[in-house]
């Protein structure tokens, strides 16, 4: 297991040139948070006039001129994508933090968004802290709760107890699904007691519409769009962060703040305005081969990968560019042109912030991590896709049905636009890992694992071109904070025994691009694909899944890891994993398995694999409300989908009481976004029943008698009509119990229609379902719900 470096070894390596971050002198450890409170130097006597006022100053727990601290994190963007290290999206706000800091190039993550923040903010193992998997896929095993536990408190928690001023802005991913509700439990929400932020603005969920975000500010549900015309979550995002820096600094000018920045770009859906994503018109036409090779060329100009680093070659199981038929090609350029925009426009974003610290005169004392990923690329829009949930839900889609939806919407344009969640094809995904094997959710390669970072800190740190090719995690940031500020990580937190952090402290690497790395074991595991970092030696293990293969193989099923068979590559001549060297060397694969062994069992990751539960084996299992039965009034909206009724997949009854009068009109229920859901309403005197599958297909029931008025029953019936993954559901509508349409979905969703949209009771709240209604959204009923019940029917 990795220790944190002790004061020889840093002394050893720092240099002359950053000794100066040892701030102010060794700190008396504090073994148990928070501090006891300060005794009062005044003395109470039976009156003031026999009193003494003697107060004490308040004491300081940090060094003198301790940093501001600034964590920038995009989404989904792979290790050749940012033009400072090589790539081809403009990321000014990266070189700039680059160039007047250090860059890593062998920087890493844990291949999967929740299970990396987890990792970042706590400085521990993902398995460790309960996230072998996303949050919206945790199960009972400890490694995959989906718990931060408060044996292992987070960075902003132990901070805020030394005076720190702590926010979060963006995507958090970090609450269990069935958790975020408008009513909590709390404890595991960004700001508060449990993780411990003092402020939060942005959204819970895996990904959210840009355009049409389910916000979070500290525990109260916003639509921050609503009414507006030009809105976009990141800028969004953004403002709130530069208002929250300008406060903390006016109104506490000698207090600290922690800042964590990360915006849902460049997650799916890629959504961006039309102007940004015309800047890259042209500049991949010639597709993502030739992409690739560009970037491997320029990164050896730049000295940012070794001379010698291989390219490796492109899986047989991902299409190239010659293949893609000439008239698809026009919708797969524009699907990269749309993303390419997207993520230039977040570090833009990114630079505001970076304005404001210069605005403020503080930047020269402000500790700057900016990570390039929370994992690789993401290869989940497949064969590219208008509607990127499709992939997660297993369904497999013809081509020909993503080109005719986007024709009918308004061709090209409409990419990135309000109306589809669109993603591209997973070719990009490939050429944004460029040198490396794989992309996000494969653990086993750099492509899904490598993170490039730049750590400015103006005051302290010496620019210096040279990457830093030390082998280092995410979980290495904590460390390295309390090492700066020599806080002890404590042994008590609330009174609870804590985990040992599992990172060590960058620090001795800061003014020394040459020192030996310190770390020297790290394990990676994410749905069964696997890797072991050892003294330059990695081992790993694909997986049973292939992220950019449409569908859901039923072999997965089958799976065992006793039969995976691993790879080898010896890190001193390999840089890229282009050579794998397993056949050879028996001896060292056993090793380094045994290894692999020792940190799985002392971290929770077993069972290996244990991320695929939901996924694969047991759908049901993915977190949900467990009730069978839902009690609704007309004031429940915004119910975050993975707490609401399952009407898109399991057999159910919806009852409505509601009071019709001639010119009622407006949504009765709704589930889901205009990328995929389900919505009833009313309107000129007939019912409007519509499952939207993912935009490729909608099914539409209306009723042709007309409504009665006053008190009128409504219900719908759904019947799961076949055992097939997503198969087909019969719908039956009545009215006061008489049939008055039915109809048969032809497919279905498995386990949701949207990460952070919501179901509501009398309107349709965020991003529409129906195109119905589109321009009239939320589209509120304008009589009254007395009541909505929905039960499972199995």
């Amino acid at each position: 297991m990795n220790k944190p470096i002790n004061n020889h070894l840093r002394t050893r390596w720092l240099g002359v040139s950053t000794t100066l971050l040892l701030l102010g002198t060794p700190a008396v450890a504090q073994e148990s948070l928070p501090f006891p409170p300060t005794p009062s130097g005044s003395k109470a006597g039976p009156t003031i006039a026999r009193s003494t006022y003697n107060p004490v100053p308040p004491q300081s727990r940090l060094p003198a001129n301790a940093p501001n601290i600034v964590v920038i994190m995009l989404d989904d963007v792979g290790p050749a994508l940012p033009s400072t290290y090589g790539g081809v999206i403009k990321t000014d706000t990266l070189s700039r933090v680059a160039e007047g800091g250090v860059s890593y190039n062998r920087f890493h993550n844990a291949a999967m968004c929740s299970p990396t923040r987890a990792a970042l903010l706590t400085g521990r193992n993902h398995h460790r802290v309960g996230f072998g998997q996303i949050a919206e896929l945790a199960n009972d095993w400890d490694g995959y709760s989906g718990h931060i536990p408060a044996t292992s408190a987070a960075a902003p928690k132990v901070l805020g107890y030394y005076g720190y001023a702590t926010g979060a802005f963006g995507k958090w991913h970090n609450t269990p699904a069935n958790e975020t509700t408008a009513v909590g439990p709390y404890t595991n929400w960004p700001a508060g007691r449990g993780v411990g932020f003092d402020y939060f603005y942005g959204f819970l969920a895996g990904e959210s519409s840009q355009w049409e975000p389910a916000v979070v500010e500290n525990t109260v549900r916003l639509d921050p769009s609503a009414g507006k015309k030009e809105y976009h979550f990141t800028e969004d995002m953004t403002d709130k962060a530069v208002s929250w820096i300008k406060q903390v600094h006016a109104l506490t000018p000698d207090r600290p703040f922690f800042m964590y920045w990360t915006p849902g770009a460049s997650h799916g859906p890629h959504h961006i305005f039309k102007n940004w994503a015309d800047k890259y018109k042209g500049k991949f036409d010639d597709g993502w081969d030739v992409m690739r090779e560009r970037v491997f060329a320029r990164q050896k100009e730049l000295g940012w990968i070794p001379k010698d680093t291989e390219l490796t070659p492109r899986p047989k199981t991902l299409a190239a560019w010659a293949d893609i038929p000439d008239e698809e090609k026009p919708f797969q350029r524009r699907l990269m042109e749309v993303f390419a925009g997207y993520t230039e426009h977040a570090d833009a974003q990114a630079g505001r912030l970076i304005d404001t610290l210069d605005e403020l005169g503080i930047r020269d004392n402000t500790l700057i991590f900016y990570v390039w990923g929370d994992n690789g690329s993401s290869a989940e829009g497949q064969n590219g896709t208008i509607s990127e949930l499709l992939a997660q839900n297993g369904i497999a889609s013809e081509m020909k049905d993503h080109l005719r939806t986007l024709k009918e919407l308004g061709g090209l344009d409409v990419l990135g636009s309000p109306k589809v969640d669109n993603m591209y094809h997973a070719g990009w995904a490939w050429a944004g890992s460029t040198p490396y094997q794989s992309t996000k959710l494969i653990a086993a390669h750099f492509g899904g694992t490598r993170s490039p970072m730049a750590v400015s800190w103006p005051s302290k740190i010496k620019p210096n071109k040279t990457p830093h090719p030390q082998f280092h995690h995410v979980n290495d940031i904590v460390p390295t904070i309390y090492d700066i500020l020599k806080i002890t990580p404590p042994n008590l937190v609330d009174g609870v025994t804590q985990d040992p952090l599992d990172g060590i402290s960058m620090v001795y690497s800061f003014g020394a691009p040459t020192a030996p790395g310190q770390k020297k074991e790290q394990y990676f595991e994410v749905m069964g694909s696997r890797a072991i970092y050892k003294d330059e030696w990695i081992s790993s293990v694909f997986g049973p899944r292939i992220p950019w293969k449409a569908g859901l193989d039923p072999a997965i099923a089958q799976w065992t890891p006793e039969n995976d068979v691993w790879e080898l590559y010896d890190l001193r001549k390999d840089f890229s994993q282009a050579k794998d060297i397993a056949s050879a060397n028996p001896k060292k694969v056993e090793e380094m398995k045994k290894t692999f062994d020792a940190n799985a069992k002392a971290n929770k990751v077993y069972p290996v694999g244990g991320g695929l539960w939901s996924v694969v084996f047991h759908p049901e299992d993915a977190p949900s409300n467990p009730a069978k039965v839902f009690d609704y009034t007309q004031e429940v909206v915004a119910v975050p989908e993975f707490t609401a009724p399952k009407l898109g997949s399991r057999s159910s009854l919806v009852s409505i009481d509601a009071e019709l009068k001639p010119d009622s009109k407006g949504v009765l229920y709704a589930l889901g976004a205009i990328s995929g859901g389900i919505s009833l309403w009313v309107e000129d005197g007939k019912l409007s029943f519509e499952y939207n599958l993912f935009e490729i297909e909608r099914t539409r029931l209306d009723t042709t008698a007309p409504l009665p008025t006053g008190t009128v029953k409504i219900e719908v019936e759904t019947h799961v009509a076949s055992s097939v993954h997503a198969g087909p559901l019969d719908i039956v509508i009545r009215v006061n119990g008489k049939e008055v349409a039915k109809g048969r979905v032809p497919r279905s969703t498995s386990l949701g229609f949207t990460a952070n949209d919501a179901f509501d009771v009398g309107r349709d709240s965020y991003s529409p379902v129906s195109f119905a209604y589109f321009a009239r959204k939320p589209f509120a009923f304008n009589g009254k719900i007395n009541r909505l019940r929905v039960e499972y029917l199995n």
